[in-house]
Protein backbone atom coordinates (compact mmCIF):
# COMPACT_ATOMS: atom_id res chain seq x y z
CA UNK A 1 0.00 0.00 0.00
CA UNK A 2 1.23 3.48 -0.87
CA UNK A 3 2.17 5.64 2.15
CA UNK A 4 -0.39 8.38 2.82
CA UNK A 5 2.14 11.20 2.35
CA UNK A 6 2.72 10.11 -1.27
CA UNK A 7 -0.93 10.12 -2.34
CA UNK A 8 -0.84 13.39 -4.27
CA UNK A 9 -3.85 14.06 -6.55
CA UNK A 10 -1.76 16.00 -9.07
CA UNK A 11 -1.23 13.67 -12.02
CA UNK A 12 -4.49 11.75 -12.27
CA UNK A 13 -5.01 10.20 -15.69
CA UNK A 14 -1.36 10.47 -16.74
CA UNK A 15 -0.04 7.48 -18.67
CA UNK A 16 3.29 5.95 -17.69
CA UNK A 17 5.12 2.85 -18.94
CA UNK A 18 6.50 0.23 -16.55
CA UNK A 19 9.28 -2.01 -17.86
CA UNK A 20 10.02 -5.28 -16.05
CA UNK A 21 13.15 -7.36 -16.63
CA UNK A 22 14.39 -10.82 -15.61
CA UNK A 23 15.27 -10.34 -11.95
CA UNK A 24 14.01 -12.28 -8.94
CA UNK A 25 12.55 -8.94 -7.84
CA UNK A 26 10.20 -8.93 -10.86
CA UNK A 27 7.31 -10.01 -8.62
CA UNK A 28 7.55 -6.66 -6.81
CA UNK A 29 6.47 -4.92 -10.02
CA UNK A 30 2.94 -6.19 -9.35
CA UNK A 31 2.76 -4.23 -6.10
CA UNK A 32 4.38 -1.26 -7.84
CA UNK A 33 1.58 -1.36 -10.41
CA UNK A 34 -0.96 -1.23 -7.56
CA UNK A 35 0.78 1.85 -6.13
CA UNK A 36 0.67 3.58 -9.51
CA UNK A 37 -3.04 2.84 -9.70
CA UNK A 38 -3.54 4.39 -6.26
CA UNK A 39 -2.23 7.59 -7.85
CA UNK A 40 -4.73 7.05 -10.70
CA UNK A 41 -2.03 6.65 -13.33
CA UNK A 42 -2.83 4.78 -16.52
CA UNK A 43 -0.07 2.16 -16.68
CA UNK A 44 1.23 0.19 -19.62
CA UNK A 45 3.61 -2.68 -18.89
CA UNK A 46 6.42 -4.19 -20.93
CA UNK A 47 8.03 -7.49 -19.96
CA UNK A 48 11.20 -8.90 -21.39
CA UNK A 49 11.26 -12.60 -22.26
CA UNK A 50 13.28 -13.28 -19.10
CA UNK A 51 10.83 -11.30 -16.94
CA UNK A 52 8.00 -13.52 -18.20
CA UNK A 53 9.79 -16.47 -16.61
CA UNK A 54 9.30 -14.87 -13.17
CA UNK A 55 5.86 -13.27 -13.56
CA UNK A 56 3.34 -13.63 -16.37
CA UNK A 57 1.81 -10.91 -18.57
CA UNK A 58 -1.61 -12.16 -17.45
CA UNK A 59 -0.81 -11.13 -13.85
CA UNK A 60 -0.36 -7.51 -14.93
CA UNK A 61 -3.46 -7.64 -17.13
CA UNK A 62 -5.49 -8.98 -14.20
CA UNK A 63 -4.35 -5.98 -12.13
CA UNK A 64 -5.51 -3.51 -14.75
CA UNK A 65 -2.42 -2.71 -16.82
CA UNK A 66 -3.18 -1.14 -20.21
CA UNK A 67 -1.61 -2.58 -22.54
CA UNK A 68 0.87 -5.38 -21.64
CA UNK A 69 3.71 -5.94 -24.13
CA UNK A 70 5.73 -9.14 -24.01
CA UNK A 71 7.14 -9.45 -27.54
CA UNK A 72 8.19 -7.15 -30.36
CA UNK A 73 5.29 -8.06 -32.66
CA UNK A 74 2.30 -9.66 -30.93
CA UNK A 75 -0.20 -9.25 -33.74
CA UNK A 76 -1.83 -6.61 -35.91
CA UNK A 77 -2.89 -4.51 -32.94
CA UNK A 78 0.70 -4.24 -31.70
CA UNK A 79 2.59 -3.68 -34.93
CA UNK A 80 4.01 -0.47 -33.51
CA UNK A 81 4.15 -1.51 -29.86
CA UNK A 82 7.85 -0.75 -29.81
CA UNK A 83 6.99 2.92 -30.46
CA UNK A 84 3.66 3.46 -28.70
CA UNK A 85 5.01 4.32 -25.21
CA UNK A 86 7.08 7.13 -26.76
CA UNK A 87 3.89 8.54 -28.28
CA UNK A 88 1.58 8.22 -25.30
CA UNK A 89 3.43 7.83 -21.97
CA UNK A 90 4.91 10.71 -19.98
CA UNK A 91 7.47 8.59 -18.10
CA UNK A 92 9.25 5.26 -18.53
CA UNK A 93 10.35 3.42 -15.40
CA UNK A 94 12.16 0.09 -15.54
CA UNK A 95 11.88 -1.77 -12.25
CA UNK A 96 13.58 -4.07 -11.70
CA UNK A 97 16.32 -3.27 -14.20
CA UNK A 98 18.97 -5.91 -14.86
CA UNK A 99 22.59 -5.31 -15.85
CA UNK A 100 21.61 -6.57 -19.29
CA UNK A 101 18.91 -3.98 -20.01
CA UNK A 102 21.13 -1.15 -18.75
CA UNK A 103 23.96 -2.34 -21.00
CA UNK A 104 21.59 -2.33 -23.97
CA UNK A 105 20.32 1.15 -23.12
CA UNK A 106 23.86 2.51 -22.74
CA UNK A 107 24.89 1.05 -26.11
CA UNK A 108 21.69 1.90 -27.97
CA UNK A 109 20.86 -1.74 -28.69
CA UNK A 110 17.24 -2.35 -29.68
CA UNK A 111 16.92 -6.12 -30.14
CA UNK A 112 13.70 -6.77 -28.20
CA UNK A 113 10.56 -4.90 -27.14
CA UNK A 114 11.73 -3.12 -23.97
CA UNK A 115 15.16 -2.02 -25.20
CA UNK A 116 13.49 -0.67 -28.36
CA UNK A 117 10.88 1.22 -26.36
CA UNK A 118 13.62 2.67 -24.16
CA UNK A 119 15.67 3.79 -27.15
CA UNK A 120 12.65 5.49 -28.74
CA UNK A 121 11.39 7.11 -25.53
CA UNK A 122 11.95 10.90 -25.46
CA UNK A 123 10.65 11.64 -21.97
CA UNK A 124 12.04 11.06 -18.48
CA UNK A 125 13.45 7.56 -17.93
CA UNK A 126 14.07 5.97 -14.53
CA UNK A 127 15.81 2.66 -13.82
CA UNK A 128 15.73 0.79 -10.53
CA UNK A 129 18.46 -1.88 -10.73
CA UNK A 130 18.25 -5.24 -8.96
CA UNK A 131 20.97 -7.85 -9.39
CA UNK A 132 23.71 -9.86 -7.72
CA UNK A 133 26.25 -7.58 -5.97
CA UNK A 134 29.05 -8.79 -8.25
CA UNK A 135 27.04 -7.81 -11.31
CA UNK A 136 26.36 -4.41 -9.76
CA UNK A 137 30.05 -3.86 -8.88
CA UNK A 138 31.30 -4.96 -12.29
CA UNK A 139 33.27 -2.26 -14.10
CA UNK A 140 31.12 -2.63 -17.20
CA UNK A 141 27.92 -2.08 -15.19
CA UNK A 142 29.32 0.98 -13.45
CA UNK A 143 30.48 2.40 -16.79
CA UNK A 144 27.04 1.84 -18.26
CA UNK A 145 25.43 3.57 -15.25
CA UNK A 146 27.70 6.56 -15.76
CA UNK A 147 26.66 6.74 -19.41
CA UNK A 148 22.97 6.55 -18.54
CA UNK A 149 23.29 9.27 -15.90
CA UNK A 150 25.12 11.52 -18.36
CA UNK A 151 22.17 11.11 -20.73
CA UNK A 152 19.72 12.20 -18.03
CA UNK A 153 18.44 8.80 -16.91
CA UNK A 154 17.54 8.72 -13.20
CA UNK A 155 19.17 5.74 -11.50
CA UNK A 156 17.58 4.64 -8.24
CA UNK A 157 20.46 2.77 -6.66
CA UNK A 158 19.79 -0.62 -5.08
CA UNK A 159 19.91 -1.28 -1.36
CA UNK A 160 22.34 -3.51 0.49
CA UNK A 161 21.29 -6.71 2.20
CA UNK A 162 20.80 -10.44 1.82
CA UNK A 163 20.25 -11.51 -1.78
CA UNK A 164 18.10 -14.37 -3.11
CA UNK A 165 21.30 -16.28 -3.95
CA UNK A 166 22.41 -16.13 -0.30
CA UNK A 167 25.11 -13.50 -0.81
CA UNK A 168 25.18 -10.17 0.98
CA UNK A 169 25.89 -6.88 -0.72
CA UNK A 170 24.42 -4.05 -2.77
CA UNK A 171 21.86 -5.21 -5.28
CA UNK A 172 18.39 -5.34 -3.70
CA UNK A 173 15.67 -3.36 -5.46
CA UNK A 174 15.11 -0.03 -3.74
CA UNK A 175 11.85 0.23 -1.80
CA UNK A 176 8.69 0.74 -3.84
CA UNK A 177 7.77 4.11 -2.25
CA UNK A 178 11.17 5.38 -3.46
CA UNK A 179 10.36 4.36 -7.03
CA UNK A 180 6.86 5.85 -6.83
CA UNK A 181 8.13 9.13 -5.37
CA UNK A 182 10.71 9.54 -8.12
CA UNK A 183 8.10 8.86 -10.80
CA UNK A 184 5.92 11.57 -9.25
CA UNK A 185 8.91 13.92 -9.25
CA UNK A 186 9.72 13.13 -12.89
CA UNK A 187 6.19 14.22 -13.81
CA UNK A 188 6.24 17.42 -11.72
CA UNK A 189 7.36 20.88 -12.77
CA UNK A 190 10.64 21.67 -10.95
CA UNK A 191 9.70 25.26 -10.17
CA UNK A 192 11.35 25.15 -6.73
CA UNK A 193 14.68 23.81 -7.98
CA UNK A 194 17.45 25.17 -5.78
CA UNK A 195 15.09 26.61 -3.15
CA UNK A 196 16.02 25.56 0.39
CA UNK A 197 13.08 24.50 2.53
CA UNK A 198 13.09 23.73 6.26
CA UNK A 199 10.23 21.58 7.61
CA UNK A 200 9.58 20.60 11.20
CA UNK A 201 7.23 17.70 11.90
CA UNK A 202 6.03 15.23 14.47
CA UNK A 203 5.73 15.48 18.26
CA UNK A 204 8.33 16.24 20.87
CA UNK A 205 8.81 14.27 24.08
CA UNK A 206 9.50 16.02 27.35
CA UNK A 207 10.80 13.49 29.86
CA UNK A 208 9.86 13.53 33.52
CA UNK A 209 11.98 10.48 34.28
CA UNK A 210 13.51 7.68 32.17
CA UNK A 211 10.10 5.96 31.88
CA UNK A 212 7.61 8.82 31.42
CA UNK A 213 7.25 11.79 29.13
CA UNK A 214 4.79 14.57 28.17
CA UNK A 215 3.83 14.51 24.48
CA UNK A 216 0.92 14.41 21.99
CA UNK A 217 -0.50 12.04 19.31
CA UNK A 218 1.15 13.71 16.29
CA UNK A 219 2.34 11.25 13.63
CA UNK A 220 4.11 13.84 11.44
CA UNK A 221 1.96 13.04 8.41
CA UNK A 222 1.02 16.66 7.63
CA UNK A 223 4.66 17.75 7.75
CA UNK A 224 5.77 14.77 5.68
CA UNK A 225 3.23 15.68 3.00
CA UNK A 226 4.56 19.24 2.93
CA UNK A 227 8.17 18.06 2.79
CA UNK A 228 7.28 15.77 -0.12
CA UNK A 229 5.41 18.59 -1.89
CA UNK A 230 8.53 20.74 -1.82
CA UNK A 231 10.82 17.84 -2.80
CA UNK A 232 8.61 16.85 -5.74
CA UNK A 233 8.95 20.39 -7.07
CA UNK A 234 12.74 20.28 -6.87
CA UNK A 235 13.43 22.00 -3.55
CA UNK A 236 16.36 21.09 -1.31
CA UNK A 237 14.51 19.94 1.80
CA UNK A 238 15.70 19.54 5.38
CA UNK A 239 13.36 17.94 7.91
CA UNK A 240 13.72 18.37 11.66
CA UNK A 241 11.49 15.73 13.19
CA UNK A 242 10.48 14.31 16.52
CA UNK A 243 10.06 10.56 17.17
CA UNK A 244 8.11 9.43 14.09
CA UNK A 245 8.26 6.44 11.75
CA UNK A 246 7.91 7.99 8.30
CA UNK A 247 9.72 7.09 5.11
CA UNK A 248 11.27 9.98 3.17
CA UNK A 249 13.57 9.96 0.12
CA UNK A 250 17.25 9.70 0.94
CA UNK A 251 17.90 13.11 -0.64
CA UNK A 252 15.78 14.79 2.04
CA UNK A 253 18.11 15.64 4.92
CA UNK A 254 16.80 14.48 8.30
CA UNK A 255 17.62 15.87 11.73
CA UNK A 256 16.03 13.64 14.41
CA UNK A 257 15.29 15.18 17.80
CA UNK A 258 13.38 14.25 20.92
CA UNK A 259 12.66 17.37 22.96
CA UNK A 260 11.31 20.83 22.22
CA UNK A 261 14.66 22.34 23.20
CA UNK A 262 16.49 20.08 20.74
CA UNK A 263 14.02 21.00 17.99
CA UNK A 264 14.44 24.68 18.85
CA UNK A 265 18.23 24.48 18.60
CA UNK A 266 18.11 22.56 15.30
CA UNK A 267 15.57 24.88 13.62
CA UNK A 268 17.18 28.09 14.81
CA UNK A 269 20.58 26.86 13.66
CA UNK A 270 19.33 25.93 10.19
CA UNK A 271 16.96 28.85 9.57
CA UNK A 272 19.49 31.49 8.36
CA UNK A 273 20.42 29.31 5.37
CA UNK A 274 16.82 28.55 4.35
CA UNK A 275 14.37 30.37 2.08
CA UNK A 276 11.13 28.68 3.21
CA UNK A 277 10.26 27.62 6.73
CA UNK A 278 7.29 25.28 7.23
CA UNK A 279 6.68 24.57 10.89
CA UNK A 280 4.15 21.77 11.32
CA UNK A 281 5.63 20.06 14.39
CA UNK A 282 3.36 19.61 17.38
CA UNK A 283 5.88 21.02 19.83
CA UNK A 284 5.19 20.57 23.53
CA UNK A 285 4.69 24.06 24.96
CA UNK A 286 5.57 22.82 28.44
CA UNK A 287 8.05 20.39 29.95
CA UNK A 288 7.75 18.66 33.29
CA UNK A 289 10.47 19.58 35.71
CA UNK A 290 12.61 16.42 35.58
CA UNK A 291 12.54 14.07 38.51
CA UNK A 292 16.07 12.90 37.74
CA UNK A 293 17.91 9.97 36.25
CA UNK A 294 16.08 7.40 38.37
CA UNK A 295 12.51 6.23 37.76
CA UNK A 296 10.00 7.89 40.08
CA UNK A 297 8.41 5.34 42.43
CA UNK A 298 4.82 5.39 43.62
CA UNK A 299 6.08 4.29 46.99
CA UNK A 300 7.57 7.77 47.41
CA UNK A 301 4.06 9.28 47.62
CA UNK A 302 2.58 9.95 51.01
CA UNK A 303 -0.84 10.94 49.58
CA UNK A 304 -3.17 10.09 46.70
CA UNK A 305 -2.61 13.37 44.80
CA UNK A 306 0.53 13.60 42.67
CA UNK A 307 1.68 17.04 41.49
CA UNK A 308 4.20 17.73 38.72
CA UNK A 309 5.64 21.18 38.04
CA UNK A 310 6.03 22.33 34.43
CA UNK A 311 8.30 24.86 32.75
CA UNK A 312 7.62 26.76 29.52
CA UNK A 313 9.52 25.68 26.39
CA UNK A 314 10.99 28.19 23.91
CA UNK A 315 8.68 29.25 21.06
CA UNK A 316 10.30 27.99 17.85
CA UNK A 317 7.91 29.64 15.40
CA UNK A 318 8.02 33.04 17.09
CA UNK A 319 11.81 32.95 17.27
CA UNK A 320 12.08 32.17 13.55
CA UNK A 321 9.59 34.92 12.79
CA UNK A 322 11.57 37.50 14.75
CA UNK A 323 14.72 36.78 12.72
CA UNK A 324 12.99 36.34 9.34
CA UNK A 325 14.44 38.36 6.47
CA UNK A 326 12.58 39.82 3.48
CA UNK A 327 13.90 36.95 1.37
CA UNK A 328 12.41 34.29 3.65
CA UNK A 329 8.84 32.98 3.88
CA UNK A 330 7.50 31.38 7.02
CA UNK A 331 4.42 29.16 7.35
CA UNK A 332 3.17 28.06 10.73
CA UNK A 333 0.57 25.61 12.01
CA UNK A 334 -1.58 25.84 15.11
CA UNK A 335 -3.77 23.01 16.36
CA UNK A 336 -7.04 24.34 17.74
CA UNK A 337 -10.34 23.04 19.13
CA UNK A 338 -12.41 26.16 18.36
CA UNK A 339 -12.36 29.59 16.66
CA UNK A 340 -9.85 28.61 13.99
CA UNK A 341 -10.10 31.98 12.24
CA UNK A 342 -9.50 34.00 15.39
CA UNK A 343 -6.55 31.95 16.59
CA UNK A 344 -4.96 31.87 13.12
CA UNK A 345 -5.19 35.66 12.70
CA UNK A 346 -3.78 36.29 16.17
CA UNK A 347 -0.87 33.90 15.80
CA UNK A 348 -0.07 35.11 12.27
CA UNK A 349 0.63 38.56 13.71
CA UNK A 350 2.15 37.48 17.01
CA UNK A 351 4.67 35.11 15.42
CA UNK A 352 5.40 37.29 12.36
CA UNK A 353 4.51 34.57 9.85
CA UNK A 354 3.64 34.92 6.18
CA UNK A 355 0.98 32.22 6.40
CA UNK A 356 -0.80 30.69 9.40
CA UNK A 357 -2.74 27.45 9.16
CA UNK A 358 -5.16 26.53 11.93
CA UNK A 359 -6.25 22.93 11.82
CA UNK A 360 -9.08 21.51 13.87
CA UNK A 361 -8.21 18.75 16.32
CA UNK A 362 -11.82 18.55 17.48
CA UNK A 363 -13.45 17.68 14.14
CA UNK A 364 -13.72 14.05 12.96
CA UNK A 365 -11.19 13.28 10.23
CA UNK A 366 -8.93 16.18 11.12
CA UNK A 367 -5.78 16.75 13.11
CA UNK A 368 -3.61 14.19 14.86
CA UNK A 369 -3.16 10.72 13.32
CA UNK A 370 -5.68 11.40 10.56
CA UNK A 371 -5.14 11.05 6.79
CA UNK A 372 -7.26 14.16 6.28
CA UNK A 373 -7.32 17.70 7.65
CA UNK A 374 -9.76 20.58 7.99
CA UNK A 375 -7.95 23.92 8.00
CA UNK A 376 -8.40 27.67 8.00
CA UNK A 377 -5.62 29.60 6.24
CA UNK A 378 -4.72 33.29 6.54
CA UNK A 379 -1.75 35.20 5.15
CA UNK A 380 0.05 38.48 5.76
CA UNK A 381 -1.59 40.06 2.70
CA UNK A 382 -5.02 39.70 4.27
CA UNK A 383 -6.21 36.71 2.25
CA UNK A 384 -8.02 33.97 4.15
CA UNK A 385 -9.82 30.75 3.26
CA UNK A 386 -11.68 27.99 5.08
CA UNK A 387 -11.08 24.64 3.39
CA UNK A 388 -13.28 21.56 3.64
CA UNK A 389 -11.90 18.29 4.92
CA UNK A 390 -9.19 17.26 2.43
CA UNK A 391 -6.42 14.69 2.29
CA UNK A 392 -3.26 15.97 3.93
CA UNK A 393 -1.45 15.63 0.61
CA UNK A 394 -3.97 17.93 -1.05
CA UNK A 395 -3.74 20.39 1.84
CA UNK A 396 0.06 20.31 1.53
CA UNK A 397 0.02 20.88 -2.22
CA UNK A 398 -2.40 23.81 -1.91
CA UNK A 399 -0.37 25.39 0.88
CA UNK A 400 2.88 25.18 -1.05
CA UNK A 401 1.17 26.70 -4.09
CA UNK A 402 -0.07 29.52 -1.85
CA UNK A 403 3.35 30.00 -0.29
CA UNK A 404 5.13 30.00 -3.65
CA UNK A 405 2.90 32.67 -5.14
CA UNK A 406 2.66 34.85 -2.03
CA UNK A 407 4.20 38.26 -2.67
CA UNK A 408 7.29 39.07 -0.54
Amino acid sequence: MLPEHLKFPIHHGVRIQLGVTGSVAAYKALELLRMFHELEFIVGVTLTKAASQFVTPLSFEALGAEHVYAAMFEGADSAFGHLEPAQEARCLVIAPATANIMAKMASGIADEILSTQALAFPGPVLVAPAMNPRLWDAKATQANLMTLRERGVTVLEPESGMMACGEKGKGRLTCLPDITAHVLKALTNQDLAGVKVLVSLGPTREYFDPARFWSNPSTGLMGAALAMSAWLRGATVTVVHGPVDIWLPASIARVPVQTAREMFDACVGLWPSQEYGIMTAAVSDFSPVPHGTEKFKKSALDKDVFTVDFATNPDILKTLGQSKTHQQKLLGFCAETSDLAGHAASKLKNKNCDIMVANSIASPGSGFASATNKVYVVDCAGRSEQWPTLSKCEVAWRLLEWMTHLLP
